[in-house]
């Protein structure tokens, strides 16, 4: 039986560009992202991917609607406990991989795992994340040192290392080629299956969708499909 970890319920998330139009982002959205899989929220640039994920990770707050992770109710918790929520039990990857460029694989990681206060050995940990990304012969290189890929990966490892229960991905891949692309998304799998870790991501790229759990589509603002899917007959192993 599937449970789920995040549950998105009647989400409306409206801006306003100019004093005289509003702009409806969301309207009446309601998604459930299910334990240990990978969803991928799909659509193309406009259709409300990124302000969706941006609510689900408590980095921004809809109109209407409430975002339950498993019995917590974001609305109902204070600025601070979201801070601690942030910090703690999420791990964020996004399409700039924002690196601290003097820093290498390794001390980018550690670096994250101080905020994060981890509670053990760092090192061990450090190596643990950076071989499991495929870079514990790289882990002394500078950004400027790795490909764009490599740099990806080590975002990976960073948002990971200090164990996250979620972790939020937004259009990881838009800046990779489809082989690195590809790379990034079985590592992924890698990590639901390895670490039990729950993914969702966002991306445009048709040739990814296939290998994910679950797939939500998204146009102008609204759900209009909900596919799951079975990831063995995916093509990649």
């Amino acid at each position: 039986m599937t449970h789920n970890i995040l549950e998105v319920k009647n989400i409306t998330r409206r801006f306003m560009p100019g004093q005289e139009q509003e702009c409806i982002a969301l309207k009446h959205v309601d998604i459930q992202i299910p334990e240990n899989k990978l969803t991928i929220l799909k659509g193309r640039s406009g259709s409300g991917k990124t302000t969706l994920i941006n609510i689900m990770s408590t980095l921004d707050e809809p109109d209407e609607g409430e975002v339950w992770l498993k019995d917590r109710q974001f609305s109902l918790m204070k600025e601070e406990e979201k801070e601690d929520l942030r910090r703690y039990e999420l791990g964020f990857v996004f399409q700039s991989v924002a690196l601290i460029p003097t820093m290498s694989a390794y001390e980018n990681v550690d670096f994250a795992l101080r905020l994060a206060e981890f509670d053990g050995d760092r090192r061990e940990r450090i190596c643990e994340v950076l071989s499991l990304v495929g870079l514990g012969k790289r882990m002394n290189h500078i950004p400027g040192q790795l490909s764009g890929g490599e740099q990806q990966r080590v975002g990976i490892a960073r948002a990971i290392a200090h164990r996250p229960k979620l972790l939020f991905a937004d259009e990881p891949t838009g800046a990779l080629d489809t082989a690195s692309g590809l790379a990034v998304m079985k590592l992924f799998l890698e990590l639901v299956e390895k670490e039990g870790i729950s993914i969702v991501m966002t991306t445009h790229d048709p040739n990814l969708m296939e290998l994910s759990d679950k797939v939500y589509e998204l146009l102008d603002g609204q759900v209009v499909k909900e596919e799951w899917h079975e990831r063995g007959k995916a093509g990649i192993h």
